[in-house]
Order: C-alpha cells, then structure tokens, then sequence
C-alpha cells in the first residue's frame, strides 16, 4: 500500500473515530484508555492461526497485540480470537489455512514457505541480507511490500508487515564448530534460505516448529538448533541441552514477520476496519522489535551466568557461507523470472541501503561499541 492512501485511510479513520467517542460516551460502549472507538454498526469475528507457541510471549505477542488494539478502536464490534501454532492447524500450515480460509488470517514468517515460492524468503530475510531498519525501509518505502503482495496474491491473501526481531543469534550446538568442515554431517534445526546454505556446507537440515525443537535436540535427533536469540531461546531451554551458544545468525540478519489476511475477508472489511487493521498491525509489529531490544540484553546475562559460552562463527565458516549463499540466490534468480524479479529489486534496494549504513551508522557502532 502506497504511503499516501495509508494516511489517507488513517485520516478517515481518525475522523469517524472522533465522530463516534463523540456520540457513543453516553452508551457505556468499550472504549481503550486514550483511545477513541470506531463503530460501523458491523460486527466482525475473525480467527487468527499463529505460527508460534503462546509460550513465546514476544512473537506469539504480537499477534495479541494485533487483536486488543483491533478491539479496542473498533469498540468491540471488529474481533479477532488468536490461535497458538497447533490449535487450528500446525504452524507450518497456517498458510494453507489462509488460503483455504478455515482461518482468516495468520501470523507467520515468509520463509516457512519457500517450498512452495522460494521468493517468500524476501518477506523475512535471506543470508547475509538486511538488517531490520534496511527491511523495513524496503518494505515500507522502497516498494519491496508491493513485490512479496504478489506473492501471497497466489495464495489469496494479502500481507502487513507483522513484527522483526532485529539480528538473531547463531544457536545452540552440542559440538564445538572450529571450522566449515565440523558442519558436515551435523544435523541442524534451521528453516529457509539459510538451511540451504547449511545443507551446501555439509549439514543435514531439519525444520521444526519451536515447540519441536527441545524434544529434538534432547534425544540427539538434531545435534544444533537456531531460534531467535536470548530471550526466547532462554524460554524454550535450549542452554539446559548444550551450553555453546554461537553468533552471529548470519542468515537472519533482520528477521520480519507477517500477518497474512484471507483476500476475501479483507475486501469484505468496512474501510474504517481496514484502517483499524493497518494502524494496529502497525503497532504490534513496532513492538516487537522494542521487545526483543530491552529483553534480550538480560536474558543474555542471565545465560551466561547459568554458564553459557558465547562463541563466535569461525571465519572460514562466515566466509563459506557467504559464498554459498551468493551462489544460491543467483541460482534461484536464473532459474525463475518472478523470483529475479524481486531478487534484482532487494538486491539494488540493499546495496544503496548498504551504502549509507557503512558511513556514519557503521562509524558510530564501531567506535562506541569497541569496549564490548
């Protein structure tokens, strides 16, 4: 959606909203704290299928996030019921379930689908790709929401960006990682492009819900697993398994997620509704990001408290990644003209974002984080 039909939706939606707190505060109707109400008259009950267990709280958060603020601009009359992975369908189906519309939307990340379009990887990340800001700079400004909405038109549905969780963390091996070669043969837990990339290093891949993985890693049917990073990798307890904690997640450099909207229900929304949806969705993707940033720093001393080493990738695996995964996207853009499309799109997007971020932000970093 263009910038400027946002804002106008937004602008309607704040003028019936003024419109009915006016009217409606005599009628007891629910009203948020600070908030004014819209109300059309129409109610409206939607079904959501998240990707994650509520026990992430951040990621499966959001979606809550999503729907109170959804019921408290509507005034009740636009609900919508949130339902954890495995509730309705398992995680990694929530798309089917879009498209078939037993749900009306889902929250989710793009990449759990590149085996049906490789190119859903963009809605989330590849290797060595964009950190959150040059995401969503992408998305939001540089018509990269336009190219992944094509995409999910295949499937009936219509996407928002739904949250990013900054740069992730490499995860939890149970055997040191000295070089490249230790990779070969060790079965790890990791979905998308980057599992790809594993697998062309040697590594059997395996992608799990995050409610599969502890139990995998356990009983040694997974030798490593990635997650997101401290916070939520403390919840699920992987550092009770293996206490080699590995960095960067080098194939999640600015992981976002998307809530994913049946196409028919949107278009049966009231324009005032689907101004409450963007404003909300909105919002709850803000926070987020806001939530892994002040929650990861102390879960990650916590961590390391309980004993956790902090280790960092060896060069010569970074270096073979990155190779490996330049060669992958190229492959992919050869061999299909929508997937070129938006690899030539993000890859021109990226170098100009690139190229800024390398000046005064890389400056600044490097030199008041040179302590540690």
């Amino acid at each position: 959606m263009k910038r400027r039909q946002f804002v106008g939706n937004a602008v309607v939606a704040a003028a019936s909203a003024a419109t009915v707190a006016a009217c409606g505060r005599g009628r007891g109707g629910p009203q948020a704290a600070g908030s004014a109400a819209v109300v059309t008259g129409e109610r409206v009950r939607w079904r959501l299928a998240s990707s994650f267990p509520r026990g992430l709280d951040t990621l499966f958060g959001a979606a809550e996030v999503l729907a109170r603020r959804v019921g408290e601009l509507s005034g009740g009359q636009f609900e919508i019921k949130v339902h954890a992975a495995g509730e309705i369908v398992p995680a990694l189906e929530v798309l089917e379930a879009v498209k078939l519309h037993s749900v009306d939307l889902a929250h989710t990340a793009g990449y759990y689908f590149t085996g049906k379009n490789p190119a859903f990887a963009f809605d989330t990340c590849v290797p060595f790709g964009m950190t959150v800001r040059e995401q969503e700079a992408w998305l939001l400004k540089g018509g990269g929401l336009e190219k992944v909405r094509a995409l999910y038109a295949d499937f009936g549905a219509v996407s928002f960006p739904g949250g990013n969780t900054g740069v992730q963390m490499g995860g939890w091996f149970k055997r040191e990682v000295g070089s490249a070669a230790d990779l070969k043969g060790m079965k790890v837990r990791i979905p998308g492009l980057g599992g790809e990339v594993m697998s062309r290093l040697g590594a059997t891949v395996q992608v799990l819900a995050g409610g599969d993985i502890f139990p995998a890693l356990e009983r040694g049917a997974i030798d490593a697993t990635e997650w997101v990073g401290p916070y939520d990798d403390e919840k699920l307890g992987f550092h009770k398994l293996t206490k080699n904690y590995y960095f960067p997640g080098w194939w999640e450099p600015g992981a976002s997620l998307s809530f994913v909207v049946n196409q028919r229900a949107w278009e049966k929304l009231p324009a005032a509704y689907k101004s409450i949806f963007e404003i909300s969705a909105a919002e709850a993707a803000r926070n987020m990001q806001l939530e892994y940033d002040h929650k990861n720093p102390e879960a990650l001393k916590r961590l390391l408290a309980d004993g956790v080493r902090l280790l960092p990738f060896p060069k010569d695996v970074m270096e073979a990644a990155e190779e490996a995964s330049r060669a992958l996207l190229q492959e992919f853009a050869a061999k299909d003209a929508t997937y070129r499309a938006i690899h030539d799109h993000w890859s021109a997007a990226r170098a100009s974002l690139h190229g800024w971020f390398s000046t005064a932000e890389l400056a600044y970093t490097k030199f008041v984080l040179r302590g540690g």
